[in-house]
């Protein structure tokens, strides 16, 4: 099944879903930050995103811990202000982190 992940950067802060609904920060599994998801700089928050996309996405938080920094690093680092991505494009990213 496809999952669109999306975010943005509203004037009431720092939104990011999945399938139009909240992503869950998955801090109860791996806490990189306190202070929530972000994202265009390496860093704990982007990290919390990172984690909680790929934990998401893979539906192993063991695994998703595994490759968080190197996704952090390649791809959530690089988003724009709004960016999305689906399955398949998280597939291909870390088809290329291989």
């Amino acid at each position: 099944m496809t999952k669109v992940y999306a975010g943005d950067r509203t004037i009431d802060g720092i939104v990011v879903t999945v399938d139009g609904r909240p992503l869950d920060d998955r801090a109860g599994q791996r806490r990189y930050s306190r202070n929530g998801f972000e994202w265009s700089y390496e860093g704990p928050e982007p990290s919390q995103l990172a984690f909680a996309l790929l934990a998401d996405h893979l539906g192993d938080a063991d695994r998703a811990a595994a490759l968080q920094e190197r996704f952090m690093r390649a791809v959530v680092a690089n988003f724009q202000n709004e960016w999305e991505m689906r399955s398949a494009d998280i597939d291909r990213a870390l088809e290329a982190l291989r």
